[in-house]
């Protein structure tokens, strides 16, 4: 009798095993996609097992259910999920969590998008660069949970998807963009507490190596061309656009992708909806801390948006990566900023470390882990939006969520006062080794602006269309960890050497610091001895 006690038991424990066994492991925990103010995709990876369930409510007891599909990942049993909830109402917090057979996750929340005419206010987190680093391999984790989660924790009452809208991520989210398990160990692991409930929208970088994981794991808005579905895309939240671009090699030449843009901005311009345009490439057009990670073609998607934003009034951003560090510039004659959001976990480009070029339009740029935040005020009287850097420091200086930059930008015209042209004036006669151009003090009726620029010009003739001398300098230039504008009160500039016995024409005009121009100074002129 004892025996046969026994090998029931063990007949008992063997069937649970293999039961427990046959039972679906959660492999990637539910994450969030492509969320519009009436719908959102969820979707997390199973080992096995064919059903899609999402329970939801507007409570933790959930009472509504939604089934999608599942496909295969890697030619193996493991299974995606995607099920997308419709019937929602914007800007409403949900409960859900995911099923498949009797495996369900935790409790999750998430927030749906505003329209703009709700005037609604958010943020959003840029970052990119996470690929794993074996010198710093948690480095990816630390960013999004010690970085991202607590900055939020300690800057905003609330949960964090009533203070987070997306992630937005310019490339290179893993090493080897054909290694299964990167994904879900290097990417999705260390970022399940964020990605489950903030939308997350990537673009492609070179290190994904137009991988087929990176098309099954995400899904992105399909309105770019159809032929290159989930290439480039773009996504409205509240008054802003977002624009994702592929700028790898094979693509970042296409005419089809630049004619899609060209479109795409066009529309904009007639959509009072939208006040500001952001969008996201790999690649920069210029990096004072990487030149051989330049790539030209990116520069054409920066004119594009430099003459999207003069004609339109509407400010623009294009968030990069590739280089991993930080680095804010400015068009000098356009409302558009050039950020670097990098590095969230791949391995610094220090200073010295390559070969660099310090360029007139960048600000700031440091050798630094961090993330930048994007807070976007929806108020249709007044928008604007102020960017941030949020630094974790370097190997040599560790920094805890500091804030090392930031920038407010209005969707208005704030013009400052145009400046008074001092000496030379009244053809006043200077050296041909040059001379020193001298403005009034900056001026501005709007509260708490300063001086940021001066764009000073010197013609021969009144229409400066051919100029003897140009200079644009800016309040700071943070270059090699050297302020190099430093004691530089930008009310003053040496010319170079001019010719004899010329008269010549000069003119000024400043900026403020949330880059707005004044007017051109009055034209003055001086002669050569």
């Amino acid at each position: 009798m004892k025996k046969i006690n026994q090998l029931l038991f063990y007949f008992f424990v063997g069937t649970v095993m293999a039961v427990a066994q046959e039972q679906p492991q959660i492999l990637v925990q539910p994450y969030l996609q492509d969320a519009q103010p009436n719908s959102i995709i969820i979707k997390w990876e199973t080992s096995s097992g064919e059903e899609s369930i999402v329970e939801w409510g507007t409570t933790e007891k959930l009472g509504k259910k939604a089934q999608g599909i599942a496909y295969d990942i890697n030619f193996s049993d493991t299974r995606i999920h995607e099920v997308k909830l419709t019937g929602l109402q914007r800007f409403t917090e949900y409960y859900y969590r995911v099923r498949t057979g009797k495996t369900k996750s935790d409790i999750f929340q998430f927030k749906t998008p505003p329209f703009a005419s709700d005037e609604e206010s958010f943020n959003i987190v840029a970052m990119s660069d996470m690929q794993y680093d074996s010198q710093n391999p948690n480095k990816f984790s630390e960013m999004v949970n010690e970085g991202v989660i607590q900055y939020l924790e300690q800057e905003f009452e609330g949960k964090l998807p009533e203070n987070l809208a997306l992630v937005m991520i310019p490339g290179d989210l893993v090493a080897t963009g054909s290694n299964y398990s990167q994904w879900k160990n290097h990417f999705f692991d260390p970022a399940q507490k964020l990605f489950a409930q903030v939308p997350v929208y990537p673009v492609l970088g070179n290190h994904e190596r137009n991988s087929v994981f990176y098309f099954k794991y995400f899904s992105l808005p399909e309105n770019g061309t159809p032929a290159y579905a989930e290439h480039w895309w773009y996504k409205d939240y509240g008054n802003t656009r977002v624009i994702g671009l592929n700028s790898n090699e094979g693509y970042r030449d296409l005419r089809e992708q630049y004619e899609w843009l060209e479109n795409l901005l066009a529309e904009t311009e007639k959509n009072d909806a939208i006040d500001f345009v952001f969008a996201q490439l790999h690649h920069p057009h210029k990096s004072e801390l990487w030149i051989p990670g330049e790539e030209e073609s990116t520069g054409k998607v920066v004119k594009m948006l430099e003459a999207f934003s003069t004609k339109t009034g509407k400010p623009s951003i294009h968030f990069f990566g590739h280089t991993h560090g930080y680095s804010r510039g400015q068009s000098r004659d356009h409302k558009h900023l050039w950020v670097n959001v990098a590095s969230a976990g791949g391995a610094i480009d220090n200073w010295g470390e390559f070969e660099g070029r310090d360029y007139d339009e960048f600000t700031v740029t440091q050798d630094e882990y961090g993330f930048v935040m994007v807070e976007v005020d929806g108020n249709r009287e007044d928008p604007k939006f102020t960017i941030k850097r949020i630094s974790r420091g370097n190997e040599e200086d560790f920094r805890d969520n500091e804030l090392r930059d930031s920038i407010t930008i209005w969707r208005k015209e704030r013009k400052p006062v145009a400046p008074m042209p001092l000496t030379p004036k009244e053809d006043q006669e200077v050296s041909i080794e040059g001379t020193t151009l001298k403005a009034g003090a900056f001026e501005s009726s709007h509260q708490g602006t300063f001086h940021a620029a001066s764009h000073w010009q010197v013609s021969e003739a009144k229409d400066f269309e051919k100029l003897a001398f140009e200079s644009w300098k800016q309040n700071e230039n943070w270059y090699y960890k050297e302020n190099r504008q430093r004691d530089d009160d930008l009310t003053d500039e040496k010319t170079r050497r001019l010719k004899p016995n010329t008269t010549y024409f000069w003119r000024v005009r400043y900026r403020d610091q949330n880059l707005n121009w004044s007017d051109w100074s009055e034209i003055t002129s001086f002669k050569t001895k």
